[in-house]
């Protein structure tokens, strides 16, 4: 059986987990975070609501892996970025040159 090396990442503020795996070369996202133990240490996870990606490319639990490849899992967005670039240029209209 062909087998693939991969590392499955979760990162909380305070915490961060990397899993270095070797696992089947028909393994999908899914089967990779169940089987790193990630879902064991970090009970917030809920691969229903949170979304995942490889390399920072967001991609589907069913997306079957490929040599090296990185499992990520995000955490939801505390604040809308959309929402704080606008709150920063509002206060930045009012500054003059130079912060003041």
């Amino acid at each position: 059986m062909e087998t693939i090396h991969i590392e499955v990442a979760y990162a909380k503020p305070d915490r961060q987990m990397i899993v270095p795996l070797e696992l089947p070369s028909e393994t999908t996202v899914e089967q990779a975070i169940e089987i790193s133990g990630i879902l064991k240490e970090f009970k917030e996870i809920d691969l229903g609501k949170n979304k995942v990606g490889i390399f920072s490319k967001p991609c589907s639990l069913k997306t079957q892996l490929r040599e090296g490849d990185r499992v990520e899992i995000y955490r939801p967005l505390i604040a809308d970025p959309k929402q704080i670039r606008k709150q920063r240029a509002a206060r930045g209209k009012g500054m003059r040159k130079g912060g003041r």
